[in-house]
């Protein structure tokens, strides 16, 4: 799942602490480098999920052979999500943010792997949402995303709440990048990317 990397459009609460253009610069190197990532690996084929939908065939997006790009739809992001989940050819399906630093293909290896044994499974972030969703989709698809009180420290718990009944697993906790605080942290330990001093 992916914004237009805009300024305005993109990590409006982290402009708030850093700048425009700092944010800008962090998400497009955050996206670029999730993109490379996860896009490149033979386990599971990869689908960019842009918004705006008008974007789509825009240059801003990261480039990769073979990575194929959908639009999210219209809503919140429990809507466009939704959206996402009921598009996709049949299989389980995960989605991850765009704004998660320290993700790998390990991670998302890992939750289809949760899969095979829960109809769910989510990766929480520490601020009380979750950077990454997915769903087994059988027998059929869940809706885990109405009335979600989005970026609240609720919205993992309410997905949650959701789903009674069925079975949900969890991945490894990681941050995503929301605020200055979590810029700082985040910038320090990305190893490899190529963050705005």
């Amino acid at each position: 799942m992916a914004k237009r990397p805009v300024a305005g459009a993109v990590k409006r609460r982290l402009a708030r602490d850093i700048g425009d253009v700092a944010a800008v610069r962090f998400y497009r190197a955050v996206l670029a480098h999730t993109v490379m990532r996860l896009g490149a690996d033979p386990r599971w084929r990869t689908y960019l999920a842009v918004t705006p939908d008008v974007s789509l065939t825009e240059a801003c997006w990261p480039f990769l052979p073979n990575l194929t790009r959908i639009p999210q739809g219209h809503g919140d992001l429990g809507a466009r999500m939704q959206s996402v989940f009921d598009r996709l050819p049949p299989g389980p399906v995960v989605i991850v943010g765009s704004d998660i630093p320290a993700i790998r293909a390990a991670h998302v290896a890992s939750a289809f792997k949760r899969l095979g044994c829960a109809d769910a499974v989510f990766g929480p972030a520490q601020d009380g949402g979750y950077w990454l969703v997915g769903q087994k989709r059988t027998p059929g698809r869940l809706r885990p995303f109405e009335g979600v009180p989005w970026s609240t420290d609720q919205a993992l718990a309410a997905s949650v709440a959701n789903l009674r009944g069925r079975k949900v697993a969890y991945a490894p906790a990681l941050c995503d990048v929301d605020r200055g605080q979590d810029y700082t942290r985040e910038r320090s330990r990305a190893e490899r990317l190529c963050l705005p001093r």
